[in-house]
């Protein structure tokens, strides 16, 4: 297995490991709505980052394609660069929805007060 495999694998099962264990005592959970809350806490962060790598790697082997096109052919640079600009509108545009889509589901956080009240009290605090 290469070096990249297996720390994605890491990076994936801590991520997971994490949530599941803040999400382990089904009574506090249920009183503060932590299971709504580490879920979209999850969701934003998987979100936005798989949009961001997505959108860097489709921008890069966009520009990677018109700069080989224009030393190919430098008589349609001025085209090749204009086509490139509308698609990276394009490609940056589906990150930008990503982003919207987070800050939509922020709203539907619950309040963080309640929670740390639950979970003090879980503690006898």
């Amino acid at each position: 297995m290469s070096k990249k495999v297996l720390i994605t694998m890491f990076a994936v099962m801590m991520v997971l490991g994490m949530a599941s264990f803040a999400m382990a005592d089904d009574s506090v959970a249920k009183a503060a709505g932590l299971n709504t809350f580490f879920g979209i806490a999850i969701a934003i962060g998987f979100a936005i980052g798989v949009a961001a790598l997505g959108t860097g790697l489709a921008m890069g082997n966009a520009i990677s394609a018109a700069l080989q096109g224009t030393a190919r052919n430098p008589e349609a640079g001025g085209k090749i660069m204009t086509t490139m600009i509308i698609g990276l509108a394009l490609i940056e545009s589906l990150c930008i929805y990503a982003l919207l889509v987070c800050f939509m589901l922020l709203g539907k956080l619950p309040k963080l007060q309640p929670m740390l009240d639950a979970i003090v009290a879980s503690f006898g605090g």
